[in-house]
């Protein structure tokens, strides 16, 4: 215990985050290549819903709109999670080597745009992968919980821009965040209902788990943004909110990634 309470008071620099993104672009990198060189080919259709004419019931004085659904296209699960490490490894090599510069600057000031614009896409992907394994196939629907996830991330952007002119704290774009970040889960609860209800059966318990395991580390996210603006204990320090970010990506990303290859991706 002494020894984990000496790291955590031990001063963070800047080498030192920049080998954290080295070695964390390395992980993320090789978990991906991994989950595809491992993962069985399971596909997941994408579908369109859209209003026709009732051919049995419809007259032309009484014209009857049902809705309609029609396949598109499948999307291999396995790139889906792959395509979420590969962001990452990207984004921590960029910052780590091109943009090093550019990511210490804004560190110093309290921003990183880059972790929020990986996060806008990497994040949503996530959701993407949750969004198939709820029953969600529909592409307009998918394009939404996409957007939202992807809004939610990029207003903790506004929230470091923002709080760079003001002298008391502003937490309007994080509470809005909030907001669109919780939209997604309450439409998988509305198909894991229906499921239960109207399916004849349920989803599968590993997807509990994944529902439990991701909702409770995007909450970790707001938790340590709370943390940094309130400055209470280690995240006084900017950086250590910074370390703190990096392991939650990493957490979060294998979390689902391998619950999901035990669930459904093993051969």
């Amino acid at each position: 215990m002494n020894n984990i309470k000496n790291y955590l008071k031990k001063k963070i620099t800047y080498p030192e985050l920049n080998l954290w993104n080295k070695y964390l672009a390395g992980m993320h990198g090789f978990f991906g290549v991994l989950i595809l060189i491992l993962s069985q080919n399971r596909a997941f259709p994408i579908t369109t819903s859209f209003l026709t004419l009732n051919p049995l019931t419809s007259t032309a004085k009484h014209p009857v709109l049902v809705t309609a659904q029609r396949h598109l296209f499948d999307v291999r699960m396995a790139y889906v999670i792959a395509a979420f490490f590969f962001m990452s490894a990207i984004a921590h090599l960029l910052v780590a080597t091109r943009y090093k510069d550019k990511y210490e600057s804004d560190l110093k000031i309290g921003i990183n745009k880059f972790r929020w614009f990986e996060y806008a896409f990497s994040a949503s992907t996530m959701m993407i992968a949750v969004s198939f394994l709820s029953g969600v196939t529909d592409l307009s629907s998918l394009i939404m919980i996409f957007t939202l996830i992807l809004v939610m991330n990029l207003l903790g952007l506004v929230m470091e821009v923002h709080n760079q002119t003001t002298k008391k704290t502003s937490w309007v774009s994080y509470v809005i965040g909030c907001v669109a970040g919780i939209i997604p889960w309450l439409v998988f609860l509305i198909y894991t209902v229906g499921v239960e209800i109207y399916g004849g059966g349920g989803i599968p318990t590993f997807v509990y788990f994944i529902y439990g395991t991701i909702f409770i580390s995007f909450n970790c996210f707001a938790i340590n943004m709370y943390l940094q603006y309130k400055k209470i204990g280690y995240w006084k320090n900017y950086l250590f909110g910074e370390k703190v970010y990096m392991v939650l990506s990493l957490v979060a990303k294998t979390l689902l990634a391998w619950q999901v290859f035990f669930g459904i991706l093993r051969p």
